[in-house]
């Protein structure tokens, strides 16, 4: 369901200006967290994980940094899974700005002067800035910065033209952008996916047509999945994490009535493709992503809570032993 704002475009708090901060951190600790920051094509670099080791923090933070600076990321020993317990814990008291407007993958970039095969999708808060998709249009809101971030999934800079469109798109010079960049192989990139549990009960929120504006605050956990050299497996992982380990509490402004159904909605049950390996269904539809069912993409488990009434729904199920399949 597509909604176009009509209430008033809301451009505070500005997501650049809250990341800003944490990017600059993240390039003083570069040497401790095993990054490279370099200059490419005007623009500044960061590799987390591609011809560097990086780090678990370093996800950890850059985690923090596709949230716009409106969520806190972190690593503790409380998770349900107790062959893994140690999880990704994520929270955000403005959960539909912080996930949706800055850390959704939501920026297909490609080479378009076709001198390589380079393909990313790009998250975090420049896109705010550049507003290149419809979802702003529903969020009604538009970010204004001097200088943007983006997080990329991948195991190479992007090159000269991918940096020339975002510029343009930002209405910026390439050095006012930063690209942040780790393969999901990496102990970073598989840090930062896992820690889009809350997100993806954003997007499914979204993709059943909840209305966006009543939900006011937002935590999730996941399992931290161990990086894998293959990248199939990798990604089998972390997206097992959440589709079968993954919790999140969503807290709405909603009756009993709206706020169960979107208990029912959410979790990854409801998926036809739910109850196998990501890998294994992955391998299934002969790696054609699209393929699998959307609905997959969801955490196990959601509880939602609506502030109005003061009563919680639960819906889906957590399946440990298929995290342990898939981890082991």
């Amino acid at each position: 369901m597509t909604t176009t704002h009509t209430g008033p475009l809301r451009t505070s708090p500005s997501l650049n200006a809250l990341t800003a901060p944490l990017v600059e951190r993240l390039v003083a600790d570069a040497e401790a967290l095993r990054l490279a920051v370099t200059t490419e094509h005007g623009a500044r670099m960061i590799d987390a994980g591609a011809k560097v080791r990086g780090s678990i923090e370093a996800g950890r933070r850059i985690a923090e940094i596709c949230l716009g600076g409106l969520g806190t990321v972190t690593i503790a020993p409380t998770g349900p899974i107790s062959a893994w317990p140690y999880s990704v814990i994520v929270h955000s008291a403005d959960p539909v700005l912080a996930c949706l407007g800055s850390q959704y993958a939501g920026w297909s970039l490609a080479d378009e002067d076709g001198g390589s095969d380079f393909f990313a999708l790009g998250s975090g808060p420049g896109r705010a800035v550049a507003v290149v998709e419809d979802l702003y249009k529903e969020l009604g809101y538009r970010d204004s910065a001097s200088a943007i971030a983006l997080v990329l999934e991948g195991a190479s800079a992007p090159p000269a033209s991918v940096v020339a469109k975002v510029a343009e798109a930002a209405g910026l010079t390439a050095s006012g952008v930063t690209f942040i960049y780790a393969p999901t192989q990496s102990m970073a990139g598989s840090t930062q996916v896992v820690a889009r549990v809350l997100e993806v009960a954003l997007h499914k929120a979204h993709t059943v047509g909840f209305d966006l504006h009543k939900i006011v605050d937002g935590i999730g956990s996941a399992p931290l999945s161990p990086p894998h050299p293959d990248f199939i497996k990798a990604m089998g992982r972390t997206n097992d994490a959440i589709i079968y380990g993954g919790r999140v509490q969503l807290y709405v402004e909603a009756d009993a009535a709206d706020a169960r159904q979107l208990a029912e909605q959410i979790p990854s049950t409801t998926s036809a493709d739910h109850g196998a390996p990501f890998a294994d269904i992955f391998s299934r539809v002969n790696g054609d992503f699209y393929k699998i069912d959307g609905a997959l993409f969801s955490p196990a488990e959601v509880i939602v809570t609506s502030v109005t009434t003061g009563e919680s729904f639960r819906g889906g199920k957590l399946m440990p032993e298929l995290v342990e399949a898939s981890f082991r």
